[in-house]
């Protein structure tokens, strides 16, 4: 993991939202993602009042905050950065992995129907292809997640992605 990434998603990422949270609780004023990550809605309205266009801020290691959401996190944050305009079709600049993924990537390879159906819901393409060409549709099955394929095809997609 970048060490630029603070320690919150540090824990994270290893899995460990237990001390994620201890992290987080002893921060004095977390920034977007790790704000986004956890979830905190009451600090992601104000640090976006504060600085509107934090919506559109890039992590160190290549997230929006709706990424962050998407995977970490659930529909409630990744709705309020989708009405505070983020880009719902965001590639992440992440060249170590999910390279090119949408926050319906994120969504999906964190098996969460419930974020996943908001991103739908507001626009996010199903078909979308991260660097490789590969779709929400194709990590919902790699993963077993049934229930999301299906949300997935509900909405449009379909074997093979888009163009």
């Amino acid at each position: 993991m970048p060490e630029q990434i603070s320690p919150v998603l540090q824990a994270l990422y290893r899995g460990d939202r237990a001390e994620a949270g201890r992290l987080y609780a002893e921060e004095s004023e977390p920034d977007i993602f790790d704000a986004a990550a956890m979830g905190d809605l009451d600090r992601l309205r104000e640090l976006l009042e504060s600085d509107p266009d934090g919506v559109y801020a890039w992590s160190p290691d290549g997230f929006t905050p709706l990424h962050y959401a998407a995977y970490f996190d659930g529909p409630e944050a990744a709705w309020l950065l989708i009405d505070r305009g983020a880009d719902i079709e965001a590639p992440a600049r992440n060249e170590e992995f999910a390279q090119e993924a949408r926050p319906l990537h994120s969504a999906v390879a964190a098996s969460r129907g419930d974020v996943a159906a908001v991103l739908l819901e507001a626009g996010a393409d199903p078909n979308a292809r991260q660097a490789g060409g590969f779709t929400p549709l194709m990590a919902a099955e790699q993963n077993g997640d049934f229930d999301v394929a299906e949300l997935l095809i509900q909405h449009g997609a379909f074997a093979g992605g888009g163009a």
